[in-house]
């Protein structure tokens, strides 16, 4: 019988029990994160979670506890240029000279990084949409201005990795989406693998292909966003009727829903799909007009159900 050839993950990410104390407390505690060459892992839990003391780590900006970690399969305490060549990010925001134009700010970087040309400072500019600001000193730009002129750095060398800290903070809904099309561009074009914290549940449905909920410091779960959507037991449903109010009342003198909220003039309703055609039957019967039913289970609904879980237990 030929024997079973064994499955070769290339992980860019790897850490093992990496662990961070600050006096007696444990912002990181025995995390074991895996991400593979070309995933965009979206890293999220609430603030306080270790999501940013996780990046750090993995930048070398703090010391490790405890545990290790591999980037690239090198540890990043005796391979650091080898590492950190390859790997662009935004951490915390950035700092850049405020009396400096966006320009000149990146041909800074761009110089100590070595080769990095006038056309490929322009080309990340026109990216983050800064190409008629870029003359303009630093100190003049808004938040979200230095937010996109941060973003810019990260992708000024072409890396491999990016390590993206909350990368959406202070941009504008058009920011955003040029943002998330950039990420999707430099992973079909270039294979480039993300690395990204957020707390916009919304964006990392839309873009990320794995995940990693984390709280007090510990994983809660990780894996592919659409795997860990599919085999959930939460499943959220959206009914809208003529009497939310009314409809809400009936569904919770009744047994065939475990929560029920209203929330966008919709009833969000948790309960199991086989539940579906008793409720709408339910409401029918007691006179309200369901006008639509959709079944809409989202990283939101799923992320918040099992944080509300875990500090219940």
């Amino acid at each position: 019988m030929a024997s079973k050839k064994k499955v070769q993950h290339e992980f860019i990410i790897r850490t093992i029990n990496l662990s961070k104390k600050y006096n007696r407390l444990w912002a990181v505690r025995n995390m074991d994160l895996r991400v593979e060459r070309g995933q965009i892992f979206g890293f999220l839990g609430p603030n306080g979670a270790g999501k940013s003391t996780t990046i750090r780590m993995l930048m070398s900006l703090i010391s490790v506890t405890k545990g290790t970690i591999e980037i690239y399969g090198m540890n990043p305490n005796y391979k650091s240029a080898a590492i950190y060549s390859r790997v662009g990010a935004l951490v915390d925001g950035s700092d850049f000279y405020h009396y400096l134009s966006g320009y000149q700010n990146l041909r800074i970087l761009g110089d100590l990084n070595g080769h990095i040309t006038k056309s490929r400072i322009e080309e990340v500019l026109e990216m983050v949409s800064l190409t008629e600001k870029q003359h303009e000193k630093v100190k003049k730009y808004s938040h979200g201005m230095r937010q996109r002129l941060g973003i810019a750095q990260a992708f000024l060398h072409r890396p491999e990795l990016v390590i993206l800290d909350e990368p959406m903070t202070n941009l504008s809904p058009e920011g955003i989406r040029d943002v998330r099309e950039m990420i999707r561009y430099y992973r079909e074009e270039y294979g480039t693998t993300f690395f990204i914290s957020s707390h916009r549940l919304y964006e990392i449905q839309q873009i990320c292909t794995h995940m990693a909920v984390v709280d007090e410091g510990q994983i809660i779960v990780q894996g592919s966003v659409e795997d860990i959507l599919q085999n959930t037991e939460y499943f959220i449903t959206e009914i809208e009727t003529n009497d939310l109010e009314k409809s809400k009342k009936i569904l919770d003198e009744s047994e065939l829903a475990e929560e029920i909220v209203i929330s966008h003039q919709k009833l969000k309703i948790h309960t199991t799909p086989e539940n579906r055609p008793a409720i709408v039957k339910l409401l029918v019967e007691n006179n309200i007009d369901v006008s639509t039913v959709m079944p809409r289970t989202n990283l939101e609904d799923y992320y918040l159900s099992i944080i509300k879980e875990k500090h219940k237990a």
